[in-house]
C-alpha cells in the first residue's frame, strides 16, 4: 500500500514571518495519517525543520545543484539541503523547465545527486496548453519520465509530480478522466522500466490548482496517491481541509 502524500511548494514566498504558519499547521495536523510536506524557500529550510521538530511534518528543497559542491554562486548543493535538515527536493518543476531552461538531462543529473545526498526527490514533469490541445500530452509526459529518472530508484527514494502546465495557479483543472488518463499512463510506464514491484511503489502526486473544494475528488482518482500544492499550502486554513481529504481517501 502507498502511503498518501501531502506537499506543499511556497515556491519563491516566505520570510521568518511566516514560520508561524507551519507552527500552526503542525499543531492541527503534525501527527496526521498521511504523510505532509512543506517546501520553502532554501532562506527558511533550517528554520522550518526547526519549527515542526517533533512532529510528523517533513521539510523539503525546491532545487538543488547537480554538483556536491563547487563555484556555483547562488546555488545550493543536495548536502546543503541535507545538512540544514531537508529530507525532500522538488526537481524538474515546470518554473525551472520555462524560466531557467531546464533540461530533462539535467533533472536527472540533479536527482542524481539527491539520491546520493539521501534526500527523497520530487521530480516534476506536465504538459503546457498547446501540447494538451494538440493531443500530445502523453507523449509529453512519457519522454520526460523516461530523460528525468535515472536508474536504481525506488518508491522510497522517489516521488513524481504530475503538474499540467496549464493548470499551475490557473484555476484551470483537467477533467477527473483526464487526470486518471495520465496517472495510470505513468504508472504503467514505471512498472515497465522499473518492474511491478518498484514501480507499483512510486507514489504518483497530482499538482495544479488543488483546492480543498476539489481535493477529495481527486484524490478519488485510480493512482492519484496525493498532491503538490502552491498557493494554498501557504495558507493552514486552505491546506489543513486538503490534508484532510488526502486522509479520508486513504481510508
Amino acid at each position: 500500500m502507498r502511503r498518501k502524500l501531502a506537499a506543499g511548494n511556497w515556491k519563491m514566498n516566505g520570510t521568518s514571518a511566516d514560520l508561524d504558519r507551519l507552527a500552526t499547521l503542525a499543531a492541527s495536523h503534525g501527527a496526521a495519517g498521511c504523510e505532509v510536506l512543506i517546501c520553502p524557500p532554501a532562506t527558511l529550510v533550517a528554520r522550518a525543520a526547526d519549527s515542526v521538530s517533533g512532529s510528523a511534518i517533513a521539510i523539503g528543497g525546491q532545487d538543488c545543484h547537480a554538483a556536491a559542491s563547487g563555484a556555483h554562486t547562488g546555488d545550493v548543493s543536495a548536502a546543503m539541503l541535507k545538512d540544514a535538515g531537508a529530507s525532500h527536493v522538488i526537481l524538474g518543476h515546470s518554473e525551472r523547465r520555462e524560466d531557467h531552461g531546464e533540461t530533462d538531462a539535467q533533472v536527472r543529473a540533479k536527482t542524481e545527486a539527491a539520491l546520493a545526498s539521501g534526500l527523497v526527490a520530487v521530480v516534476c514533469i506536465g504538459e503546457k496548453l498547446a501540447e494538451r490541445e494538440g493531443g500530445k500530452t502523453l507523449d509529453v509526459v512519457g519522454t520526460q519520465l523516461d530523460g528525468s529518472l535515472p536508474d536504481g530508484v525506488t518508491g522510497e527514494t522517489l516521488l513524481i509530480a504530475y503538474e499540467p502546465v496549464w493548470a499551475i495557479g490557473t484555476g484551470k483543472v483537467p477533467t477527473l478522466a483526464q487526470i486518471g488518463e495520465v496517472h495510470d499512463f505513468l504508472r504503467t510506464r514505471l512498472e515497465e522500466r522499473f518492474g511491478a514491484a518498484t514501480g507499483g511503489a512510486i507514489r504518483l502526486l497530482y499538482g495544479g490548482s488543488v483546492k480543498p473544494g476539489n481535493a477529495a475528488e481527486i484524490f478519488a482518482v485510480s493512482n492519484v496517491d496525493g498532491a503538490l500544492v502552491g498557493g494554498a499550502s501557504l495558507k493552514p486554513e486552505d491546506f489543513g481541509p486538503i490534508i484532510d481529504a488526502l486522509e479520508a481517501s486513504a481510508g
